[in-house]
C-alpha cells in the first residue's frame, strides 16, 4: 500500500452496509443499499496530463482510488513465474528501447515511455526444451518463496474487515500466451501440444498449492484471475482448445474454491469473450471483467442471454467517455435495469484512456451517484 497521504478529492458514496457486504450481495443478486463504486483505472498518461491527477500528485491507480474515494476491494495472491527474468536493455534507437522484459520477452518499447503495447521481437519459450529448462529454473513448486505468509495475510486482512478480500486465481493460458506471444502460442498449439499441455497444468499445479494453503486460514469474498486470451473478433485459442485443456484446470480450481465458500470468481479478459462464456461458466468462472464493450457488445445483452449464472463487472464504454455528456448520460441510463437486477457492477471498460475529457469524466463519476447511488 502506498505511504502517499492522499487528501480525497472526492466524498465516498454514503451508504450503510460495507464495502465487503455490497460487494458480495450486489454481485449475488441480493438487495443492496446502492451500487458498489469501482474503476479499473487509468492510463499512465492520464497522470501526467489530467490536472486533478498532476496537481495533487497522485501518479498511480491505487493512490488514485483513495483520491477519488471509489469502494475498497483488496487481492492476496502468489508468484508464477519465480524469479522472473531480469529487466534489462539490449539496444536502443533514437526512438525505441530493445527491452527485455520480467517475462524474458524481447520487445521494442517506446523510449518516451509512453502507454503503448510493446512490440514483441522474441519469445521466451519456442520449443519443448526451451519449456524444459524454463520449467526448472522458474517454476520450482518447492521454492520457498512460494509459500505464502499466512501472519501477515491475517494481519493486513482482519475477518472483520469492511472491504471485501479476494484470492489470486492466476492465469491458465494467458501467462502462457505472454511467455509463448500470440503467433508462437497459434503454433505451440499444434506443433507442440503436449508441451502447451503441461505448461497449463504447472500453473494450476501451482496455483493449487496455494489454494491448499491459505483457503483454509483465510475467508476470502472472492477469486480474481487474469487471461486476456481473446481480441476484438474472438478468442486467440479455439474454443476446442480451451474447452478441452483450460477448462478442467478451471474446474478443479472451482471445487477449491467453493469448497471453503468462495463462490464469486472473476476472470479479466478483454476483446469479445462471448464464444468463451459457456466454457468458462462450465469451469466455475461466473464473472465477467472488464467487458470491453467494442468486442462483447452492449452488456446486458448477455446478462440477459446468460440470466442468472453471468455476472459482469465493467461495461461502460471507454469510447462513449471520450464523447459527448449527452451520450454519456444515454449509455449509463441503459445500464440502468441491470444495475438495479444485481449481478453487475458498472465502470470504465478497461484503463481509462487520455483523450477523455478530465471534467466529462468527473461528470461521468457524478452521474454514476446521481442514478446509482443512495437515494434520500
Amino acid at each position: 500500500m502506498s505511504a502517499t497521504i492522499i487528501e480525497p478529492f472526492r466524498k465516498k458514496w454514503r451508504g450503510p452496509l460495507t464495502d465487503r457486504a455490497r460487494f458480495v450481495r450486489q454481485l449475488n443478486r441480493q438487495p443492496v443499499d446502492r451500487c458498489f463504486n469501482m474503476e479499473f483505472g487509468y492510463w499512465d498518461d492520464n497522470f501526467k496530463l489530467w490536472p486533478m491527477f498532476r496537481d495533487h500528485g497522485i501518479m498511480n491507480n491505487e493512490d488514485a482510488d483513495r483520491f477519488l474515494s471509489f469502494d475498497r476491494t483488496a487481492m492476496v495472491g502468489s508468484p508464477w513465474m519465480h524469479p522472473g527474468f531480469p529487466y534489462e536493455e539490449i539496444s536502443r534507437t533514437a526512438t525505441t528501447r530493445i527491452m527485455r522484459n520480467g517475462d524474458g520477452l524481447i520487445a521494442e518499447v517506446p523510449l518516451d515511455g509512453h502507454d503503448t503495447i510493446p512490440h514483441y521481437l522474441e519469445a521466451t519459450v519456442k520449443t519443448p526444451e526451451d519449456w524444459a529448462k524454463v520449467k526448472v529454473e522458474r517454476f520450482d513448486r518447492r521454492h520457498p518463496d512460494r509459500k505464502p505468509d499466512l501472519a501477515a495475510i491475517l494481519r493486513d486482512h482482519p475477518a472483520d474487515r469492511d472491504y471485501p478480500l479476494g484470492v489470486w486465481a492466476g492465469s491458465m493460458i494467458g501467462k502462457i500466451r505472454d511467455m509463448l506471444t500470440v503467433e508462437g502460442l497459434a503454433y505451440a498449439v499444434y506443433d507442440y501440444p503436449e508441451m502447451v499441455e503441461d505448461m497449463v497444468e504447472t500453473s494450476c499445479l501451482l496455483l493449487e498449492d496455494f489454494l491448499d494453503a491459505v483457503l483454509p486460514q483465510v475467508k476470502f469474498d472472492y477469486a480474481g484471475g487474469w487471461e486476456d486470451i481473446c481480441y476484438k473478433s474472438g478468442p486467440l485459442v479455439s474454443v476446442d482448445f480451451f474447452r478441452d485443456i483450460v477448462v478442467p484446470r478451471y474446474k478443479r480450481i472451482s471445487t477449491k474454491l467453493r469448497a471453503h465458500g468462495v463462490d464469486l470468481w472473476w476472470i479479466d479478459c478483454d476483446g469479445d469473450v462471448r464464444p468463451l462464456i459457456p466454457h468458462f461458466l462450465a469451469g466455475g468462472v461466473n464473472t465477467m471483467f472488464p467487458w470491453e464493450v467494442n468486442g462483447s457488445g452492449h452488456p446486458g445483452e448477455s446478462l440477459d442471454r446468460w440470466g442468472p449464472e453471468l455476472r459482469i463487472m465493467g461495461g461502460v464504454d471507454k469510447m462513449v467517455l471520450g464523447r459527448s455528456r449527452k451520450d454519456i448520460r444515454a449509455w449509463l441510463q441503459s445500464l440502468a435495469p441491470y444495475v438495479a437486477s444485481g449481478g453487475f457492477i458498472p465502470f470504465c471498460d478497461h484503463r481509462c484512456p487520455p483523450n477523455v475529457n478530465p471534467d466529462d469524466y468527473l461528470y461521468y463519476l457524478d452521474l454514476k451517484e446521481e442514478l446509482f447511488g443512495l437515494r434520500g
